[in-house]
């Protein structure tokens, strides 16, 4: 069997994935023992795998984190945030978006709001929601611009998909 037809038309069909678990398969030993089955199935998992990572670095890329290595299991209940552990928790589990509430992150200053709502942000993205990373001050102030283009409407809730918050994650400055 030709292999580099094979991988050209897997790359035309965007398949990248799936050409790259290929060529990984084809090298290794242990494939020839695997039947035409579970060859699809490993070139299929390595292609959907590859699509999710993909989606969520545009999530990632697009909500703009402050702190883009921020993640809710790296969160120090310890500091002195005084930080309920059973309340981020639950927050962590993305439910609140599904139910189309806000989150307001407040505290005193210097003690890590924006890290703990950009971890939140960064677990919407990786549980498939997208979030936008914004400072109250900026969020004001593009509402204010918008309002006077008279393209709010548009631009703050319509066109994006329904359940799809534009602000996942708002707190001061």
């Amino acid at each position: 069997m030709l292999t580099h037809p094979t991988l050209d038309q897997l790359r035309v069909l965007k398949l990248d994935g799936m050409a790259d678990a290929f060529i990984e398969l084809q090298q290794q030993d242990m494939a020839k023992d695997l039947s035409h089955a579970e060859w699809l199935a490993l070139l299929v998992d390595r292609e959907l795998a590859n699509r999710n990572t993909k989606r969520l670095q545009i999530r990632l890329r697009t909500a703009r984190l402050r702190h883009g290595q921020a993640c809710v299991e790296d969160v120090d209940y310890r500091a002195q945030r005084q930080l309920d552990k059973a309340l981020f928790q639950q927050l962590a589990t993305s439910r609140w978006i599904a139910e189309h509430r806000n989150l307001f992150v407040i505290g005193p200053t210097g003690i890590g709001k924006s890290w703990l709502a950009c971890a939140l942000a960064h677990k919407a993205c990786r549980d498939g929601y997208t979030a936008h990373y914004t400072r109250v001050p900026r969020l004001f102030a593009e509402l204010d611009r918008l309002g006077r283009q008279a393209r709010a409407p548009f631009r703050i809730g319509l066109g994006k998909r329904a359940g799809e918050p534009l602000v996942d994650t708002l707190f001061g400055a």
